[in-house]
């Protein structure tokens, strides 16, 4: 029987990062299921660059895993971002001391090893009824692999516990997931002559502006549970013009806004449509328009409901709220109650920092023992 480091090890060495298919992974994953003698149903899809893409979703012996009803569903993506050619470690684990380096080492190959080694060191019989682990793919680029569980209707748990790391805090909230672009239309004219075209670059810059401004009004909106205690808003990225000696004609930039649970989502991109409406009623040869990329809810469970009790007394730890986007934000329409829950930390993912402390991959392990169980009737 292999111990979760071992796992953790021959996980990171698996290439899974979110542009290949995530078949090497789910293939091992089932092998340590199937010799665990859990049951397991495979989707498949090919996407939009013409690769292969898997969700599994796999039960205990005597339970069906096509069954979409269960009390306790744990679930975890099977990818990484991908990462720079000079870590020479992104694929070569180091385990020193009580740390273990790599790629996917936290977010979230640590969760999953925890997984693989719980089932492994559990007796079949000693798992309740209503029980599921599922992999998705395509987290880190969208939930796309979520999604389309969440579209095919074949899981609908009462509770959900996603794999992300939290330092072994359970999250009980997080802030949504929102992106949009923005595109702003001129007219390109010799620079020389500037009045005879409309720069979209000045349109843009305009909106910016006033984008800025909203963005200070909606931090007055406060959640203290949540640090930054608002929605937060962010222009990441302008593109524009095409030479420096032409009026631009065209200028985009996207948006992305993390809203705090209770504010609505649409909040921001009303309040741009709004804004790009002002700058039009003063000039009307102004163009824009706005593309929603991306929109998810924030999620929040009840501070006193039984999976949040349940992982505060396992762990000793109180719950928190994270500030980033995962799956839950996905699910939370549909599940009851639902946390976020994993070793490591998120500070040190998607970098060549990212590791795990080997003493919380043994502590996840025990209490996701525990969890399976306890769950079920």
């Amino acid at each position: 029987m292999k111990t979760v480091i071992e796992y953790l090890l021959e996980l990171i060495r698996i290439p899974s990062v979110s542009s290949i298919s995530n078949r090497q992974v789910v293939n091992y994953a089932s092998e340590v299921f199937r010799e665990a003698g859990w049951d397991a149903s495979t989707t498949a899809h090919i996407d939009t660059n013409g690769i292969e893409k898997l969700n599994l979703i796999t039960a205990p012996p005597g339970q069906n895993p096509n069954d979409p009803i269960a009390e306790l569903a744990f679930l975890c993506h099977t990818d990484t971002v991908p990462f720079a050619p000079e870590w020479d470690g992104a694929l070569k684990p180091i385990a020193t001391g009580d740390v273990v380096y790599g790629c996917g080492a936290c977010d979230v190959k640590g969760f999953l090893a925890c997984l693989l080694a719980a089932v492994s060191e559990t007796e079949t019989k000693d798992l309740k009824h209503g029980l599921r682990i599922v992999l998705t793919a395509d987290e880190e680029i969208g939930c796309l692999g979520a999604n389309r569980l969440l579209a095919s209707a074949l899981m609908n748990p009462r509770c959900l516990v996603i794999g992300e790391p939290t330092s072994l805090y359970p999250a009980r909230a997080g802030k949504g997931y929102c992106l949009a672009e923005v595109t702003v239309s001129g007219e390109e004219a010799h620079s020389a002559h500037p009045f005879q075209g409309r720069s979209a670059i000045y349109g843009a810059a305009q909106m910016i502006r006033e984008i800025e401004i909203f963005a200070r009004r909606l931090a007055e909106e406060r959640n203290n549970f949540f640090d930054p205690a608002f929605t937060t808003l962010n222009i990441g990225t302008i593109h524009g013009g095409t030479a420096k000696n032409v009026v631009p004609g065209r200028c985009s930039f996207l948006v992305e806004w993390r809203p705090i649970p209770g504010n609505a989502d649409e909040i921001v991109a009303e309040a741009i449509v709004k804004i790009g409406n002002q700058i039009l009623e003063v000039n009307p040869d102004f163009r824009f328009d706005l593309k929603i990329l991306r929109q998810q809810s924030g999620f929040e469970t009840a501070p006193k409901s039984d999976l949040v009790r349940t992982m505060e007394h396992l762990t000793g730890r109180q719950s928190i709220s994270i500030p980033f986007g995962s799956e839950a934000n996905v699910f939370a329409s549909l599940v009851k109650e639902i946390i976020v829950f994993g070793p490591g930390d998120m500070r040190t993912a998607h970098s060549p920092r990212e590791c795990v402390p080997v003493s919380e991959l043994t502590e996840a392990v025990s209490y996701i023992k525990k969890l399976m169980q306890k769950c079920g009737q």
